[in-house]
């Protein structure tokens, strides 16, 4: 194990968005009409005009396959395109031009699983005559949860097929393998520890919102994998949160571990339900040692005590 701050962690690989940076390249696409020539694809057009194929569709009310034809006039959207090359996140992308990530996933209508590909164009939004301010990149590089989900997987190279889980943290899996959910989630949800909700989900009194709950145990309590699942992350790259876990269930499901003093797990293990995958603390901004907990469908959070089962 190796120290960080006050999270002690397995040896593991580096996330994807810090081993692999991203140089901020971007073509800039003047709006404009192309004329569609023989044998032309939309990918082809998409290549022949520096634009994102996604773009294209979405301008020109274009649905799947996508044909088009010979001498059918086209708007070409203007504005930045980045071409995702082998192993960028979409994490990593956002931090290269100081842009949020959730920016560039409405901008692109990205949609679940959030995975890039390589070769894929996607527009960064704002001025790019217009470099971002310093508070801009600094916000860039604050991560939360949703930016996890649906930015740090790194975009496979062609014919890349995803990894297989592996069943122990002391095999290391490279940053740039990707790691695919489990297709189901097996069986229903348990509690990930044994103590007092102390703080339910939902708006606090002074406002603020906790898209989870957070239940009050010792420090060093076990804290349970809710459900079978996979680890897509384990680290403190979120501040508030201190020692994280968070693991894929399949359907749509992910849960989230925060506030421990020691991850037990790394990227790319699979878990059993009921599995220890770390111990309990009072890392991050938590106000005494306690669990945080959430359970997420999709992007959207789910209170956690309408799934777990009653005690």
């Amino acid at each position: 194990m190796v120290e960080r701050g006050d999270v002690a962690m397995p040896r593991t690989a580096r996330p994807a968005w810090e081993a692999r940076p991203v140089r901020p390249d971007a073509q800039v696409v003047a709006s404009q009409t192309y004329t569609v020539a023989p044998g032309d694809s939309l990918r082809r057009v998409a290549e022949r005009t520096g634009a994102a194929s996604e773009a294209i569709a979405r301008a020109n009310g274009l649905a799947p396959p996508f044909t088009i034809r010979t001498g059918q006039t086209l708007a070409i959207p203007g504005g930045r395109y980045h071409l995702v090359r082998p192993g960028e996140t979409g994490i990593a992308i956002a931090r290269a031009y100081g842009v949020e990530w959730s920016r560039i996933v409405g901008a692109n209508q990205l949609a679940e699983p959030y995975v890039l590909r390589a070769g894929q164009r996607v527009l960064i939004p704002g001025d790019p005559a217009q470099p971002p301010s310093r508070a801009d990149r600094a916000a860039a590089f604050r991560l939360d949860i949703d930016d996890i989900l649906t930015g740090g997987e790194p975009a496979p190279a062609p014919r890349q097929a995803p990894a297989k889980p592996v069943t122990s943290p002391r095999r290391v899996l490279p940053p740039t393998a990707v790691v695919a959910a489990p297709a189901r989630l097996q069986g229903g949800f348990v509690w990930p520890a044994d103590g007092q909700v102390v703080r339910r989900f939902g708006p606090g009194k002074s406002g603020e919102r906790n898209d989870g709950i957070k239940i009050a145990v010792p420090v060093a309590t076990p804290i349970h994998a809710t459900a079978d699942g996979v680890v897509a992350y384990a680290g403190d790259g979120i501040a508030a949160l201190g020692g994280l876990v968070i693991v894929r269930h399949g359907n749509g499901w992910t849960s989230v571990y925060g506030h421990a003093s020691k991850l037990l797990v790394q990227r790319g293990q699979s878990v059993k339900r009921g599995q220890t995958v770390a111990l309990s603390g009072d890392s991050g901004f938590a106000d005494r040692p306690e669990v945080h907990f959430e359970l997420r469908r999709g992007r959207t959070p789910v209170d956690p005590l309408g799934q777990l089962p009653r005690r």
